[in-house]
């Protein structure tokens, strides 16, 4: 078995990426976290794009601990806010990873906004980087609009908030087997499959 190192201590993102690997039928990688390996000190993530900050983590983690790395980046682009949060979605509110202080900042924001004009979507990077180097950087993107208060328990971050188009659900309302085949991280992942089998089969 060959291990692939996701840069991620998030163990939903760690549980998404083995069922993407089962449904495409490889077996031959063991997705591990940052807690299965030795800490090392992490770049931080001051790019100005999701597949720069993507490349940061997959490169740390990569170098640090030699295993075939995958990292994303990953976050909400409100059209009304001019595309913000962006790449600064985790820390909107002031600090980092507080997801109810992000989630109402951005409701706040918008508060004024009419429903029509709510409209956004999420955006993620994927960044495979291979213990020889070599770097793949694909892209997921799903639109959707934002409700004015959350709704579900699933998932995390803004999915409380968000409606993909074509769904009258937040994405906290829909299954992660559901989530996975449509989510813009589902998307960068399963574009990233040719190459995780390649590398299975390396």
């Amino acid at each position: 078995m060959t291990r692939l190192l996701l840069a991620t201590r998030n163990t939903k993102k760690l549980d998404e990426l083995r069922r993407i690997l089962t449904s495409a039928g490889i077996d031959e990688l063991t997705v591990v976290g940052l807690a299965d390996v030795e800490p090392f000190e992490e770049s931080v993530e001051a790019a100005a794009t999701f597949s720069d900050n993507a490349l940061i983590k997959a490169r740390d983690a990569a170098r640090a601990s030699g295993l075939a790395s995958v990292a994303d980046d990953s976050g909400l682009a409100v059209d009304a806010l001019g595309g913000m949060p962006g790449v600064l979605s985790a820390r909107w509110a002031g600090r980092h990873g507080d997801d109810e202080a992000n989630l109402r900042l951005v409701l706040d924001q918008l508060s004024d906004v009419p429903d029509e004009r709510r409209t956004a979507a999420f955006v993620c990077a994927a960044a495979l980087v291979r213990p020889d180097g070599s770097e793949t950087v694909v892209l997921g993107r799903w639109h959707g609009t934002l409700t004015r208060e959350p709704r579900g328990t699933n998932g995390f971050g803004y999915d409380p908030i968000f409606v993909p188009d074509g769904d009258t659900r937040t994405s906290a309302e829909l299954e992660p087997s559901e989530k996975d085949e449509v989510s813009h991280r589902g998307q960068a992942l399963r574009a990233l499959v040719t190459h995780l089998r390649e590398l299975a089969s390396a």
